[in-house]
């Protein structure tokens, strides 16, 4: 089954920049079979990688394109449960609407009179089509031996005459939604006086926000355990000062009142990764290891995944190098390592992939690691680049077994990162594991406008690291603080004796990163009750007479180092408490308002989405690529999901530019 993404899709009617000058096509989407109505189609008119305009067909079939620019184009069509990519093209004049109906192809009907393994026959079309068994009666989810679907532009028209049946082929499976989030317990409020220190490591991982955004722009809210709080916070990139001493980031610090709990403080951290500017950076030897298997043929998977890379190369510079490794049912190189300067070399073998087979992905690392090694920059980045879906399924693919793989792996000083494309399949939770896994950073690419944003304007700073293994540990003091809870960071929990470890891997800061962490925190002298444990009965716990409110411990490492370096603040409530409470703190303080609503948290108090969208238009701020104008949209489509009351399901297309 083929699926699209549906693209950036918000309600219109919130918008008032809508050009005069263009023009409104409509029409239905039918069955070409039965010339029935289709429901829940996407209808796109895709313009370049980075503009398009998009509808979703409603029970009638009916769609509508408003404020499309004038041409000529190709329409796209897809739905669930049809066997191919419609296409229609269509001319948009300006102030005039152009009605046109889309046949898109359904189950076909085939019946097979003997028991003979393969049937040949001709079809109208000229093209073959395979299945994965005889067939008798209904046969669906076929598909063209060079995987270009059937074209209907009318009920009935292309009917096939005969059909090929093959045992091997594969497409006639039932569809299921199998993708995989690992379970998250949420952390809870801790005593501070039993439980004094919090112990984690960063996390500049940002898939979470983009895999959100992906199903509320489908009309759906996420799984809540899709919902890491840290990645949908750390999304966005906030104003924290440069670096001005010998480390290599700085730590921002502000405390007010917890905007979902007003008895409540909530408790800011910020860190900035010092800036350097890519013509100042080390060169960079890649490889990129890219799942070609049979599940990565749809729509938003291997061809976005091509785009997205093509963003990639038109950044290199000269002294980078790039090799190019593939899986499926095996893994091989298709490129050698490759100057950044012959980009036209590089392009061809990316535009050349194309999908099919089965999952070895543990061969594919294998080989990527090794090519990686034998090109190693001693004074350079060195990265494997993994895109995939992450459904691994032949030779070494279990969690487990991979994890030791590219554990051993980080050894050579040899960094990961893992992109993530599509949906159906989708396995977040290998995904996560394996980059965290990796001395690596973790995205999911949902649009071409993410892979610009991923790929193109941060990917320097990701492939540069500033610093390795960061672990923050806090130091509560009990004198102050009734009990506590990091909010978000429930996969990147250490033990405390972990923290003086440098045996013991933690996260990555690359250049100009930002990270944020948020502790709601109890006061000391809130009637609140919370969860304690019995008096000692061997030992005494004596508290100290501090007017500090915590400790805030940091250790880090060179990203050649093999011993860490620790920075020690200790930190007043009065130093960090503003009454004016900063953009940066607002922003993101309603990001995990946000979080906690949509994972439905037991710890959302008095939460909601006026007040998250209150905050977040509030400290929207110049916002220059829009990232947080679309935040601010996702606010508003959520509360309506989320609302029983709300019968609009159907969202109007927004066209949007670059």
């Amino acid at each position: 089954m083929k699926k699209i993404l549906f693209f950036l899709m918000i309600f219109a009617g919130s918008l008032g920049y809508m050009s005069a000058q263009t023009g409104t096509v409509n029409g239905k989407v039918l069955d070409a079979r039965s010339g029935d109505p289709v429901k829940g189609a996407n209808v796109v008119i895709q313009y370049s990688q980075t503009r398009f305009v998009a509808a979703v067909s409603d029970a009638t079939g009916f769609f509508e394109l408003k404020n499309v620019t004038p041409g000529t184009y190709t329409i796209k069509t897809t739905a669930k449960d049809f066997i191919a990519e419609a296409t229609k093209n269509v001319k948009v004049v300006a102030g005039q609407t152009t009605t046109i109906d889309i046949y898109i192809a359904a189950e076909v009907e085939v019946t097979v009179v003997d028991e003979v393994k393969d049937i040949e026959v001709e079809l109208n079309v000229k093209e073959e089509m395979y299945y994965d068994k005889k067939a008798s009666g209904k046969v669906s989810r076929c598909k063209t031996a060079n995987g270009a679907g059937l074209y209907y532009d009318s009920p009935g028209a292309y009917a096939p005459t005969t059909i090929v049946v093959d045992d091997d082929f594969g497409w006639n499976q039932p569809q299921f939604n199998t993708e995989s989030y690992d379970k998250i317990n949420e952390n809870e409020f801790l005593a501070a006086k039993e439980n004094p220190l919090s112990t984690f490591s960063v996390d500049v991982d940002r898939a979470s926000y983009a895999n959100m955004r992906r199903f509320i722009q489908m009309n759906q809210l996420p799984p809540k355990d899709a919902v890491r709080i840290e990645e949908l916070v750390n999304y966005f990139d906030y104003t924290y000062p440069q670096p001005t001493d010998e480390h290599p980031f700085s730590i921002t610090m502000e405390a007010g009142e917890c905007p979902w709990n007003q008895k409540h403080d909530l408790v800011m951290i910020g860190l900035k990764g010092k800036e350097i500017a890519s013509d100042k950076l080390p060169p960079s030897n890649l490889v990129f290891l890219i799942d070609v298997s049979g599940s990565m043929s749809d729509y938003n998977k291997l061809p976005l995944l091509k785009q997205s890379f093509k963003v990639m190369v038109d950044n290199l510079r000269a002294e980078d190098r790039v090799a190019i490794v593939v899986y499926a049912g095996a893994a091989g190189q298709v490129l050698a390592s490759t100057p950044g300067s012959n980009k036209t070399k590089i392009m061809n073998a990316i535009d050349n992939l194309s999908a099919g087979g089965s999952t070895a992905g543990g061969e594919g690392i294998e080989l990527a690691y090794k090519l990686a090694k034998d090109n190693f920059m001693k004074d350079g980045n060195n990265r494997v680049i993994l895109a995939t879906d992450g459904d691994f399924n032949v030779g070494t693919s279990s969690d487990g077994e991979l994890e030791r793989i590219i554990e051993k792996k980080r050894e050579d000083g040899i960094f990961l990162t893992i992109l993530g494309f599509g949906m159906g399949n989708y396995k977040d939770s290998k995904m996560e594991k394996l980059s965290n896994a990796g001395n690596g950073n973790y995205a999911y690419i949902d649009n071409i406008l993410e892979a610009k944003k991923t790929l193109g304007k941060e990917i320097w700073g990701t492939l540069f690291t500033i610093a390795k293994d960061v672990k923050i540990q806090i130091e509560f003091n009990p004198a102050k603080v009734k009990a506590y809870r990091l909010i978000g960071y429930e996969n990147r929990m250490l033990k405390k004796e972990d923290f003086n470890d440098d045996k013991k891997d933690a996260g990555d800061i690359g250049a100009g990163h930002t990270v944020t962490a948020f502790y709601e925190i109890i006061p000391a002298d809130s009637d609140e009750k919370v969860k304690n444990v019995d008096e000692l009965e061997y030992q005494t716990a004596k508290v100290v007479d501090s007017e500090n409110l915590m400790t805030v411990k940091l250790r880090y490492k060179a990203p050649d180092g093999d011993v860490s370096k620790l920075i020690v603040q200790k930190i007043k409530r009065r130093s960090i408490l503003n009454s004016k409470l900063s953009e940066n703190f607002r922003f993101a303080a309603a990001v995990a308002e946000f979080g906690i609503l949509i994972r439905d948290s037991e710890f959302k108090a008095n939460a909601s989405f006026a007040d998250a969208l209150s905050l977040a238009k509030g400290a929207k701020g110049s916002d220059n690529d829009g990232y947080r104008a679309e935040f601010i949209r996702l606010i508003e489509i959520a509360e309506l999901l989320q609302s029983k009351t709300t019968g609009k399901t159907n969202p109007q297309p927004i066209d949007f530019d670059e």
